[in-house]
């Protein structure tokens, strides 16, 4: 006879989470027009941008980080830890704080020791939060995640940034059709390829933001040190580790990076590293790699794309690995202490 396993209690959490995340998407782009208008005015005022944020909204931050920049705005994603122990002039700078809960210990003590400034937004999930009340903030749909890794609340934070790129003047049309038709695929070949590893690196290149996303949610499930390196970094010296045992999972869009990350694909095959790679560049297959092919897509459309399906990975991978998987033992959702 056999049993059927029931369903870790934190990993059916992340599934109500992600249940909802493309509905509470729009439902988020669609309300966030005032703030974002205001926030576009900012950047258009001052042409400098600081993110700052923790663990996946600062990950959400790094993603974002390079289509600012391609609007000519000077923009840094940094920590909130670093930028109150090392920080960066906040004068002349549009600064937007990112916390999905708006109530991270490091969130508090920064406008307790800077005051904010005229210039700085919050975004987060929470409407009646620290930072909520504290600076205009654009909220999200669906209210704080409960769920302990980050899925839902990226994509949702991903949507807010689709407003106020949008009203700086670039068109949402591709991203909001993938978040209305979102794209389905298999996973069982890249979970197999697998298997055997004891852990994985990330790494993109314009794609690098969604990489540090799933390291941070791979590491946080699987209780593995899974870590994201850059494509330039990992190709640095680190390509040492690359064997049999260390899986590499890669991400490439349609953009001038997309030759970078075939090239880092061919190398790593080379090694023997099992190697996933998620596509939405409109090339060719890597000869060797787990390809999971989307429609060619770049931004926010190919992070919209490729995300959920991410997720779905990282999840099965730590379901495979850890007994209660989405429980943490060391961690709380909300990180109230540095």
């Amino acid at each position: 006879m056999t049993t059927e396993r029931t369903r870790p209690a934190g990993l059916a959490a992340i599934d109500r989470e992600m249940a909802r995340q493309h509905a509470d998407a729009i439902a988020s782009y669609e309300v966030a027009g005032p703030i974002a208008t205001r926030a576009a005015a900012s950047l258009e005022k001052t042409g400098r941008l600081l993110l700052l944020g923790m663990g996946g909204s600062h990950a959400v931050n790094r993603a974002v980080e390079p289509l600012y920049r391609s609007l000519g705005i000077d923009t840094v994603a940094l920590p909130l830890s670093e930028q109150l122990g090392q920080p960066l002039p906040i004068d002349g700078r549009t600064i937007f704080v990112t916390s999905q809960s708006g109530e991270s210990a490091e969130v508090v003590r920064w406008f307790d020791e800077t005051g904010g400034t005229e210039e700085t937004f919050g975004l987060t999930l929470e409407a009646s939060s620290f930072l909520a009340r504290t600076a205009p903030s654009l909220v999200g749909a669906g209210g704080t995640e409960l769920a302990f890794a980050a899925t839902r609340s990226l994509t949702v934070t991903f949507a807010l940034h689709l407003a106020i790129l949008s009203a700086l003047g670039e068109d949402p049309t591709a991203a909001l059709a993938v978040l209305r038709a979102p794209e389905d695929h298999d996973i069982a070949a890249a979970l197999t390829n697998l298997e055997d590893v004891a852990t994985v690196v990330t790494s993109g290149r314009r794609l690098q933001g969604i990489a540090e996303a799933l390291a941070l949610g791979l590491t946080e499930l699987s209780r593995r040190p899974c870590f994201s390196l850059e494509g330039g970094q990992l190709r640095h010296g680190p390509m040492e580790m690359l064997g049999p045992e260390i899986g590499v999972v890669l991400f490439r869009g349609l953009d001038e990076t997309a030759g970078l990350v075939t090239a880092m694909a061919v190398s790593a095959v080379e090694t023997g590293a099992p190697v996933i790679l998620f596509d939405a560049s409109g090339q060719a297959p890597i000869v060797g790699a787990v390809t999971i092919r989307f429609a060619a897509a770049t931004g926010l459309a190919a992070i919209f794309a490729m995300l959920p399906i991410a997720q779905r990975l990282m999840i099965a991978f730590a379901d495979g690995r850890v007994e209660n998987a989405g429980t943490p033992v060391r961690s709380t959702k909300i990180t109230r202490s540095e």
